[in-house]
């Protein structure tokens, strides 16, 4: 009796960890087009409403939904009263303490990065020549990532089965 429980335990665990796995490859195409999206209307702000950068930012985590809402309040808050940091020191911060929440790979960060370096340093058509750069390049990296998840998600499924299956072999 307690090796058949053990045997599920092991069988569950496995199945579980496989399935973890495969969510993270769902999430990244859809976590990378909602940060498309937040990129976009953060441009329309800076462009048509000539709305102050912190505001923008704040505005941006406000219609996102998390993880992307973390990057984007974060980086509003450190760019208000009183830490008053600049756009690139609070966007930076913020990619470090938030991007452990995401399932985006270290390119997508790479691209924010980068972004953080011109936001808030240079005129509003620059800044939206670079916005518009960084879109781009997230979109071909989203582009990659459903590639990567037609060709990962349901392995990641079986094999997280079929893994827990072959321990229990083994342990038998």
């Amino acid at each position: 009796m307690v090796k058949m429980f053990g045997a599920a335990i092991v069988l569950l665990a496995a199945t579980l960890a496989g399935l973890v796995k495969a969510g993270q490859y769902a999430s990244r195409p859809n976590q990378i087009r909602r940060l498309i999206l937040a990129l976009k209307r953060l441009e329309t702000e800076i462009m048509y409403g000539f709305t102050p950068l912190p505001e923008a930012m704040q505005r941006m985590a406000d219609q996102s939904s998390e993880p992307i809402k973390i990057l984007f309040e974060e980086a509003a808050r450190r760019m208000n009263p009183p830490l008053n940091w600049t756009a690139q020191q609070s966007l930076h911060q913020a990619i470090e303490t938030g991007w452990k929440h995401t399932a985006m790979k270290a390119s997508e960060k790479e691209v924010m990065h980068q972004l953080g370096f011109t936001l808030g340093t240079s005129d509003r058509a620059n800044q939206l020549g670079h916005i518009a750069t960084a879109v781009r390049q997230l979109e071909s990296e989203e582009q990659t990532a459903r590639e990567e998840q037609a060709r990962y998600e349901k392995m990641c499924r079986s094999l997280g089965l079929l893994g827990g299956a072959f321990i229990v072999i083994l342990l038998y």
